[in-house]
């Protein structure tokens, strides 16, 4: 189940007051029921044993501490009066063993404490047995099956409607307490499986009616053994911790606990921020994220500055954080640089860098919950990579904040360059006006990105979804060029839109190169191979995709894709590919180009032929498969990339 199906607990509205008497003369009288409903909902993933233990556990823990008020009206009764559904005591003690029963199957979270649901009950358990319920037939377990493939939310609006009788309306409100976030979803889900209802009172679904068998009596011994000798480990070294003197102490040479380590509380500490001078960067050779100053309508705020740097170090459970891949998320190794705090649309935003990463933390201007952190690796930045990172993004616009040395900041559609630019705002603190980002689902009509001027030239950047938008550049692997020229901004416009592939993979750069022309054999002009290489801050996972483009074709077209290849690279600077293409005339050919210092081209499999240099045209049948092999002007092989 994900975990963003079930939110927090609602808090509790107006309604009648259930005492614990109330509570438990219905939690006794309807035991059974409520276990049976508890064991339906949790995932079968536990395990039959698990289930059956949990469930009790989740019922028995059901009763309110003192008396409570609202609960019970968040699930409604089927009959207005009389019976177990005109009880509110049952109703309320109902409710909590639905809430518990999500929260149960939410997967562990790192940096969380889990909830005391999602733990293997102490309580109840019989020691060297294993308790499940008796099997059912053939029609139980598929039902058991294809409740096994439902969410947590669609599990237990399955099992209320069937078991409880509730009515779609009630069932939404019954899922809206327990903490649902789209209980609409989960009905939809959960009416796609078969209503069998009098299968749920089946034995196979009875938790209180159980089998009894040993568990490993083997491993039983095994483990045994391994705890007394923990216990007589333990027992020896508790007795010399407390021998006298400076020999061995409790914590050796380690600092003392995180909370009390100097360079821990430093680093959270907003007055340890460190804060560039604004003109620093006027003098550094540097240009790096190091030599930015702090910026921002914020930067004084203290209170907020303090929240940044602790939800850094222990994001709480409402804390929503995002990494690009390989991207430590830790705390910062001592205080970090302040590079802007200041209001960006709806929310109070703090970027802050520790020489590895940039972060940014987010929050709601009426509060803070919703809050939202994001890192991004920046080892090795300089120039254009240090040149802009996202403030923020909202209704389909993005905004950035630019490096102090960027003096103009434009939006260009690279698919349409022709059409000209747009000029942006830049503050004084250096973010720019909203631009509008790139599209993140259907028709790729348009794709805009960020152009600046700085003292070195125009660049270009995208946002690929990440804190730090990626370095557009095209050219020879060698020696790649800044793309924002007109005849660079020519050769990237019918290939923008692979950019989508490329989204959240911790991109640094995407270098476009065309490495061949081919003329087509039907007479209709030369066909365009392209080469697009995305590497990232992280070194591995690049993509490299080869395109090919027929004359007066609006998009290039992705014929072979390879990852964490050299090809199309600095350090190996070769690529090979080819495509199945039909003329005009309906005739098929298998097209296939290497880059300029390509002595040979030879296809094998489905298609035979060969040709002296770098392309090769061969008569094919549609839907033939060949492998591609070619032979350098050094000597060495290089096969067709995939």
């Amino acid at each position: 189940m994900q975990s963003q199906d079930v939110a927090p607990r609602p808090a509790p509205s107006s309604g009648a007051v259930v005492d614990v008497e109330q509570a438990e003369a219905a939690l006794v009288e309807h035991y059974p029921r409520l276990v049976r409903l508890a064991y339906l909902m949790l995932p079968p993933s536990l395990g039959r044993n698990r289930r059956v233990l949990t469930a009790h556990a989740l019922t028995q823990r059901a009763l309110p501490r003192g008396r409570a008020s609202g609960d019970t009206s968040a699930i409604p009764a089927q009959q207005s009066s009389g019976g177990r559904d005109g009880d509110p005591g049952y109703r309320f003690v109902r409710l909590q063993v639905v809430r518990t029963a999500l929260e149960a199957g939410l997967p562990l979270r790192r940096r969380a404490w889990p909830k005391r649901s999602q733990l293997p009950p102490l309580l109840p358990h019989v020691w060297g047995l294993r308790l499940f319920p008796r099997s059912g037939g053939a029609d139980e377990l598929a039902l058991d099956q294809r409740l096994s493939a439902l969410s947590g939310p669609a599990r237990a609006a399955y099992v209320l409607r069937g078991l409880e009788k509730l009515s779609d309306a009630h069932l939404r409100k019954v899922l809206t307490a327990a903490g649902v976030e789209n209980p609409a979803a989960a009905l939809k889900e959960a009416a796609g499986v078969e209503a069998r209802d009098t299968l749920l009172d089946s034995p196979e679904f009875d938790p209180c009616s159980l089998h009894a068998r040993p568990t490993d009596l083997m491993r039983r011994r095994q483990h045994l053994r391994a705890a007394l000798a923990a216990t007589a480990a333990a027992a020896v070294c508790g007795a010399l911790l407390w021998l006298p003197g400076d020999g061995w102490g409790p914590d050796g040479a380690a600092a003392p606990s995180y909370a009390q380590n100097p360079a821990a509380e430093a680093a959270l500490d907003p007055a340890r921020l460190e804060r560039v001078p604004a003109t620093a960067w006027e003098s550094s050779p540097r240009t790096d994220f190091s030599v930015w100053p702090a910026r921002g309508g914020l930067v004084k705020d203290t209170a907020l500055l303090r929240r940044a740097l602790a939800v850094w170090a222990r994001p709480g459970e409402s804390v929503h954080v995002a990494a690009a891949p390989e991207t430590p998320s830790g705390p910062p190794p001592g205080p970090p640089q302040l590079l802007y705090a200041g209001e960006v649309d709806q929310a109070r935003v703090v970027l802050l860098y520790d020489g590895l990463r940039v972060v940014r933390y987010a929050e709601p201007k009426d509060g803070t919950r919703g809050a939202a952190l994001d890192f991004a690796r920046t080892d090795g930045a300089g120039g254009a990579e240090a040149s802009a990172v996202v403030l923020g993004r909202a209704d389909g616009n993005v905004r950035y904040l630019t490096a102090p040395w960027v003096t103009k900041a434009t939006e260009l559609d690279l698919l349409k360059p022709s059409t000209g630019t747009m000029d942006l705002t830049l503050s004084a603190d250096g973010s720019t006006s909203p631009l509008a980002g790139p599209p993140q689902t259907g028709a790729c009509t348009s794709w805009n990105v960020l152009r600046i001027q700085d003292r070195s030239g125009t660049r270009l950047l995208t946002d690929l979804g990440e804190l730090i938008p990626a370095h557009l550049t095209s050219g020879r692997p060698a020696a790649p060029q800044e793309a924002a020229g007109a005849a660079n901004l020519r050769e990237w416009a019918p290939f923008a839109c692979s950019l989508a592939s490329m989204r959240s993979q911790g991109v640094r750069s995407v270098n476009a190169w065309q490495y061949a022309q081919q003329p087509l054999p039907d007479g209709s002009g030369p066909a365009s191979w392209v080469c697009t290489r995305a590497d990232t801050w992280r070194g591995g996972g690049t993509r490299v995709l080869a395109q090919f483009r027929t004359p007066g074709g609006t998009y290039g077209a992705v014929v072979a894709q390879a990852e964490n290849s050299p090809a199309c690279g600095s350090r190996d600077p070769h690529v090979l590919a080819g495509v199945l293409w039909k003329s005009g005339a309906g005739a098929w050919y298998l097209l296939a180009a290497g880059s300029k210092d390509t002595a040979s081209v030879r296809a094998t499999g489905g298609v035979r032929g060969s040709a002296p240099g770098a392309l090769l045209t061969v008569r094919a049948r549609q839907g033939t498969q060949a492998q591609l092999k070619g032979t350098l002007t050094d000597g060495r092989g290089i096969n067709g990339l995939r």
